[in-house]
């Protein structure tokens, strides 16, 4: 597919608090083409968590416009972005968000229920998933019973069931140790390399030279982003 698959223009969100104006994004300019492997560094309040958040629709540009796959979603409604977010974004979190009572399987196949996908499809995506992530002996266990590399695996294939062409990811090694993290780094770039556009904040230095572009923010604004 040609042509860039997210162009964020003067992209500016603000938070007031009490009086003042904190600008989390400050006219941040961005494009990202399909199948690119990018990360997002930079301190604490820097902006890189309320970017990738507006990348996944989950918060909207006071001012600034954005472009997905030559779309505007700038200022789309809810339920608008909700339909977006279910078709082409999967999401990757540091504390995993499994439903506590659902087994690593169920987990897996929700989206795929909200979604409609009809039973014969929904367990035959599963099965191969379970089996991707090597996960298949585990399939009736709950997240209590997992590791925590199993428990961000399993997020890893509930965020990616659906086949989306954009992951995000914030911070996926966060809660992990440092074998459990490789495992699941090598599982996301084995996503990308299948053509998925993998974004991913951290602080982690060494995981942010993985990328083939990396990007620094500092106060709410792009400060360096080269290709490797």
């Amino acid at each position: 597919m040609t042509g860039p698959q997210i162009v964020l223009k003067d992209i500016t969100r603000v938070y007031h608090v009490g009086d003042q104006d904190v600008f989390a994004l400050n006219c941040v300019d961005l494009d990202i083409k399909h199948g690119d492997y990018i990360s997002i560094m930079g301190p604490s309040g820097s902006g890189k968590s309320t970017l990738l958040n507006m990348i996944g629709l989950l918060d909207s540009p006071d001012l600034g416009s954005y472009r997905l796959d030559n779309h505007d979603v700038s200022h789309l409604s809810e339920s608008q972005q909700a339909d977006i977010r279910q078709q082409t974004i999967g999401f990757v979190f540091q504390s995993f968000h499994l439903i506590p009572r659902l087994s690593a399987a169920d987990n897996i196949a929700l989206p795929m229920l909200l979604a409609g996908v009809n039973p014969q499809e929904r367990n035959t995506r599963l099965q191969q998933v379970l089996t991707d992530i090597g996960l298949l002996d585990r399939a009736s266990h709950r997240p209590e019973q997992l590791s925590g590399g199993q428990r961000q695996r399993v997020a890893i294939a509930r965020a990616t069931i659906m086949q989306p062409k954009i992951i995000l990811a914030d911070e996926p090694t966060g809660n992990l140790d440092r074998h459990s993290g490789s495992d699941v780094i090598q599982l996301l770039e084995s996503l990308n390399t299948k053509g998925m556009t993998l974004i991913i904040v951290t602080h982690d230095p060494e995981l942010g030279q993985r990328a083939t572009r990396q990007i620094t923010m500092v106060d709410g604004k792009i400060s360096t982003d080269g290709n490797r």
